[in-house]
């Protein structure tokens, strides 16, 4: 099989210990050229296919658009951190949570699976992901209540700050509205 010449190092690991699991784990030996190449020999095929499918998992990066069922390894104020496979970890911000106003520590706690879409890879290598669209479909998103309205509740009343409700000012007419 074919690798990219910078993925042949994770494969390795540090001082030749990843390769060495693989082989002990699944049986086969595994010959690795600098151009990419990736030289497997095994018994059975079996254990060819074990040993081919852990080096997929290693050497594998994410696609922007394409669906993951991951795993939330970190919660922050701001979201989540979700691993989409081995070694990969992507940010669920809050915003992409839901549709609604959400409380990450409500929605999310660390170990439990979610399903997120790749929305961009920068070239950092850093994930961004969106859990939106899938909450629809039995995601663990709980929004908020719905706010509150009736006499005393901010109903019929402008938001603070807004200019409803206000006389306009014309040009050079000052604050206090009077002219000088």
């Amino acid at each position: 099989m074919m690798v990219k010449t910078d993925k042949i190092r994770e494969i390795i690991g540090p001082g030749g210990k990843v390769i060495r699991g693989i082989q002990e784990q699944t049986g086969v030996k595994i010959d690795i050229d600098d151009d990419g190449t990736v030289k497997i020999a095994a018994v059975n095929a079996d254990s060819a296919r074990a040993a081919i499918s852990i080096i997929e998992g290693i050497t594998q990066s994410a696609e922007v658009g394409k669906v993951y069922e991951g795993r939330v390894r970190k919660i922050m104020d701001f979201g989540a951190f979700v691993e989409i496979f081995p070694g990969t970890d992507g940010l669920l911000h809050v915003s992409q949570i839901s549709k609604h106003r959400v409380n990450v520590a409500d929605c999310f706690k660390e170990g439990d699976d979610v399903t997120v879409r790749v929305l961009e890879v920068d070239r950092d290598g850093k994930i961004r992901l969106s859990h939106k669209e899938f909450e629809e479909e039995g995601g663990s998103p709980r929004p908020r209540a719905p706010r509150r309205t009736g006499p005393g509740q901010g109903e019929g009343r402008p938001r603070a700050g807004s200019r409803a409700g206000r006389r306009p000012r014309g040009k050079g007419t000052p604050v206090d509205g009077r002219r000088r």
